[in-house]
């Protein structure tokens, strides 16, 4: 059988280097990286198989194995997907200017076939093992070819590749993780479901852990709505966002057009803790293709809504090399006036249909959307001022500004006055004259209320 040891091309080595220092800024986005070309690596054996039937003889049920060993210090990920070839193993891994995806990947454009997606960075995101591997063993088999593949190395610019004999169809990575306490923690069983729930929970394919299936397959914003009731949106914002209380509304959107998106966003019954602290931070989770990519993007949500909770899975995103940030956020602001938009719309039809639903959402939420309407110089007052309510003297309960003209009749002014308390504004004798007069005025109780006015 063939035996090489080879080494890595000049611009390969340099790039290896950058992945392990630079690159990644967070070691745990590895398992991430290499869950997606495991779900890749099946969804390429799919698409062969459309017109390639035999190609499934074997193990048809996809799923993808997570395994650690202790006392070996390895842990192993393997998926029954394409596999590779000798020469594939070769020029996708050992040459970073090629990739195995994105060749795919474009060949699946053309044949424009639904239900299969490429989101990993086949040879990019496989370097990512060696954040905390000091080897990397990687043993693979092609349906077309007889022999299997087995790749090694050390992450220092030499690698081994030979053919071995091997069964089955699939890939199988072995890392052999570093010494030190921070890459201990890689070993453990529930640091591993973490990671598994936290980034590639949605993978499209099973991830077993042992006997037990670790991830959801399927997230609710891409159910159906029918299928899904008020429950299923409140269990998920609950063990999603953390609140012991189901949330006041939930948007569910499907977007489609120049940039598709789905977005679940959730405003809560009541402020978060920590709402007035330097620890809050807004923003909404973001997701490429069902992958986690960031926790809190502000991008997606103007200051003024930063109470809401949610998500946005984006399958067109441009991102950087190792999908921590973006490399250009245009996709971001069209989505983020998209939802701004649907908001406030959202919002209004509760104001015109609930008003009681909307009082209990404006004692909690109204602040913000006031201060909303001050900053940058009033540049979000147009289209905030129908979110409005103040109490009136007209009736003691709230009023929208338009409310207040529709009733003003003759009258060319609206009529305000500040006060601690309701009470405090009811006992001024001017207050008496006005009601004689037939005169409406607003009760401004809260600080920032009259600058907002």
């Amino acid at each position: 059988m063939k035996r090489e040891e080879k080494i890595f091309k000049a611009e390969t080595k340099e790039l290896l280097n950058l992945m392990i220092h630079s690159i990644y800024t967070n070691k745990e986005i590895f398992l991430r990286e290499l869950i997606s070309n495991a779900n890749d690596a099946i969804d390429k054996l799919k698409f062969k198989s459309l017109t390639d039937t035999d190609i499934l003889k074997g193990d048809d049920k996809f799923k993808i194995n997570i395994s650690v060993d202790k006392d070996n210090r390895t842990l192993t990920i393997t998926d029954n997907g394409i596999g590779m070839t000798y020469e594939e193993v070769d020029d996708n891994i050992g040459t970073i200017a090629k990739s195995g995806s994105k060749l795919f990947k474009e060949q699946l454009e053309e044949a424009k076939k639904g239900d299969i997606d490429i989101i990993g960075q086949f040879g990019v995101g496989f370097y990512s093992g060696f954040i905390v591997a000091d080897k990397i063993t990687l043993e693979t088999k092609s349906p077309y070819s007889e022999n299997g593949v087995k790749w090694i190395s050390s992450g220092d610019g030499n690698y081994e590749i030979e053919e071995i004999s091997k069964q089955d169809r699939g890939t199988k990575i072995t890392l052999h993780l570093k010494d030190g306490d921070e890459y201990n923690e890689f070993l453990e069983d529930w640091k591993i479901k973490e990671l598994v729930k936290k980034y590639s929970n949605y993978i499209r394919y099973e991830i077993y852990f042992g006997d037990e299936v670790i991830n959801s397959t399927k997230p609710i914003w891409k159910k159906d709505k029918k299928e899904l009731k008020d429950e299923d949106y409140n269990e998920f914002y609950k063990a999603t966002f953390h609140d012991w209380n189901d949330p006041l509304l939930h948007i569910n959107l499907k977007v489609q057009g120049n940039i598709e998106y789905n977005a679940l966003l959730f405003i809560p019954k009541k402020l978060p803790f920590d709402y007035y602290t330097k620890n809050f931070k807004r923003g909404l989770q973001l997701y490429t293709k069902n992958v986690f990519i960031m926790e809190k993007c502000e991008d997606l949500i103007p200051e003024y809504f930063n109470f809401i909770s949610g998500l946005v899975d984006c399958d067109s995103l441009s991102l950087n090399i190792s999908r921590e940030i973006l490399q250009q956020n245009a996709e971001l602001q069209v989505i983020s006036k998209n939802l701004e938009k649907k908001i406030i719309s959202e919002l209004e039809k509760i104001l015109k249909n609930d008003r009681e639903k909307y009082i209990e959402f404006w004692k909690e939420f109204g602040r913000s959307i006031k201060a909303g309407v001050q900053d940058m110089f009033g540049m979000n007052k147009e289209k905030l001022q129908d979110l409005l309510i103040f109490v009136s003297s007209y009736d003691d309960k709230y009023t929208t500004l338009k409310e207040y003209v529709d009733r003003m009749g003759d009258n060319k002014e609206i009529l305000y006055v500040p006060a601690e308390s309701i009470d405090v504004v009811k006992s001024l004798p001017k207050m008496e004259k006005l009601k004689e007069q037939g005169r409406e005025v607003l009760i401004l109780t809260d600080k920032i209320d009259e600058f907002t006015l």
